[in-house]
């Protein structure tokens, strides 16, 4: 297993308060996941994985991460192969581990080449919100979680990842 991202993200994964490190491992035979790792007890200690891809050279792009639908459980979400299949990944942390939560295909937030991962979540009038490109880069798109489906909405044109950057400022 190795490193496979832009820069390490500080998200209170377990709602603690205290921030845990997520970041995207990927394993040469089975693909990239997402790993959480606290500081706990003196030493830095994994808590909690999504499962691998499960294909050699398969990526996830993270997004972002909060309590998306208000139960009180922080859910994390990425992009799965941004640049193959383009399909945001919700995941719910609940009792020390990840369940699957929604998906839903033609978003993405990374281009190859790119050192960074624009957009990200936001929260606008108390409604969290997730901010990619729809697969063909043509539109910026918000997306909410609600009753555990993934409803997306056109927010701007997308002209350049700094388009999505500048979504995350709420309207």
């Amino acid at each position: 297993m190795v490193f496979e991202d832009t820069t390490p993200r500080l998200w209170d994964i377990d709602g603690d308060g205290r921030p845990e490190v997520v970041t995207v491992l990927s394993h040469q035979k089975y693909g990239a996941q997402l790993a959480v790792i606290a500081y706990r007890e003196g030493a830095f200690r994994y808590i909690a994985t999504t499962p691998l891809i499960g294909q050699r050279f398969r990526w996830l792009a993270p997004v972002g991460a909060g309590d998306l639908d208000g139960d009180g459980y922080i859910e994390v979400a990425f992009v799965h192969t941004p640049h193959l299949s383009k399909t945001l990944h919700i995941w719910r942390y609940r009792d020390g581990d990840f369940s699957p939560v929604a998906r839903k295909s033609g978003l993405t937030n990374h281009q190859i080449g790119w050192d960074h991962i624009p957009g990200g979540l936001r929260n606008c009038n108390g409604f969290p919100e997730l901010v990619t490109a729809n697969g063909d880069w043509s539109r910026v798109v918000a997306s909410r979680l609600l009753n555990d489906e993934i409803k997306t909405r056109d927010v701007a044109n997308y002209t350049g990842p700094g388009s999505l950057n500048s979504a995350l400022n709420c309207p």
